[in-house]
């Protein structure tokens, strides 16, 4: 879980480095790309840095700023981003393209899709104030399923789902709550698991993009024009035709084939804000009704594809809250962690409609020292 190149400022432009040997490979490489990209050397700023050991600088060209991901090939496999990379280029969406890799040293430049992610745009006080931002992103979510194919991307299947919930009572339970997961807790855990597997399981699978966030959805971003392959006879207005998608989208490297109601899950019950599940359902029934006009697998009746779309984000809620307590705890990063109590009224709120998923609503609430009511708020913190 990444987020995007960052805002400039002043405190963020000069890169450092811990390793004077990497220091030095990535300067030559940096400086062997001048004369073909024209990179403007004394340009080069920190971007960001993220939840991986990956971190971006940008540099300015006479051709824009471009993007420079540092990902140490010990730490980081740079592979998965170029493929799906071009995946979905592919499918017309708006994603960095790969202008040069040195892939033994894990250097790549890339274009850039600028300085807004669709989290800094928003207007947190007016949900509706948003709807755009989010009818974009539908838009290139449906492009994106759209060509899936099997057999392409890594199976999202019960190992892997597994193996991620696994991450709560391993890291947030075990690590952060100090609960001994044995017992009873460990038999609640695991019965609810193997039911959230099944469900999860139960739907059809296409490209994942596995974090299609507002983190990683860019605002800025001019629509690339959809010439590459036009035919020469086409006429202008046809081969100059604006992408699908116009919001960018990044942090796409591990997408995998799996439910199709993991991306809209992902969208709709955010990892850093949340809204009220009126305005939740509003952009996850007008998703369902144009995935229905592309052909899409989310079957004929909305009530089954929002408890799946449920159940899903559950699944989702219990990996990211391992994710953060693990991020914390052994890579000191303990921002995360202050996102706590928004996975927590998800699951709760999930685990309140659903007589099964009762036994695991009543271990979270005791873990949390709540007292059980009879409403909760959506995600709200």
């Amino acid at each position: 879980m990444s987020n995007a190149p960052s805002p400039e400022s002043p405190m963020s432009r000069q890169p450092t480095w811990s390793d004077a040997q990497r220091q030095a490979d990535f300067n030559a490489w940096l400086s062997g790309l001048i004369p073909s990209h024209g990179l403007l050397i004394d340009s080069l700023r920190s971007a960001s840095v993220d939840a991986s050991f990956r971190r971006y600088f940008r540099i300015d060209s006479p051709h824009g700023s471009r993007i420079i991901m540092d990902a140490p090939p010990e730490l980081e496999d740079c592979r998965p981003f170029a493929k799906v990379a071009q995946l979905m280029h592919a499918a017309q969406l708006n994603v960095p393209q790969v202008l040069a890799w040195d892939q033994a040293k894990g250097f790549m430049l890339l274009t850039d899709l600028g300085r807004q992610t669709m989290l800094q745009g928003m207007d947190r006080d007016n949900p509706r104030a948003n709807q755009d931002y989010y009818l974009q992103a539908v838009d290139a979510l449906i492009a994106w399923q759209s060509a899936s194919s099997p057999g392409v991307l890594p199976p999202y299947d019960e190992a892997l789902l597994r193996r991620e919930m696994e991450l709560f009572p391993d890291w947030y339970l075990a690590r952060h709550r100090g609960v001994a997961v044995e017992g009873d807790i460990r038999r609640v855990l695991d019965e609810t698991f193997q039911r959230i597997i099944t469900d999860n399981l139960s739907w059809p699978s296409v490209y994942v993009h596995g974090d299609f966030m507002p983190r990683n959805l860019m605002l800025d971003v001019a629509p690339t024009l959809a010439t590459s392959g036009a035919a020469p006879d086409r006429p202008t207005s046809e081969a100059t035709k604006p992408q699908v998608a116009r919001i960018g989208v990044l942090d796409f490297q591990d997408a995998v084939y799996g439910p199709i109601t993991y991306d809209i899950a992902s969208l709709m019950r955010d990892a850093f804000l949340s809204w009220e599940e009126d305005f939740c359902l509003d952009i996850t029934i007008r998703y369902w009704e144009k995935a229905r006009q592309a052909g899409l697998p989310v079957g004929g009746d909305f009530g089954a594809f929002y408890r799946a779309v449920e159940w899903m984000g559950l699944q989702r809620h219990l990996k990211v809250a391992g994710i953060f307590a693990r991020l914390t705890l052994r890579d000191g990063k303990p921002q995360y962690l202050a996102d706590t109590p928004r996975f927590i009224n998800y699951l709760r709120a999930t685990c309140a409609r659903y007589r099964e998923l009762k036994p695991l609503l009543r271990l979270i609430e005791r873990v949390e020292g709540i007292e059980s009511i009879d409403g909760y708020a959506f995600g709200r913190v």
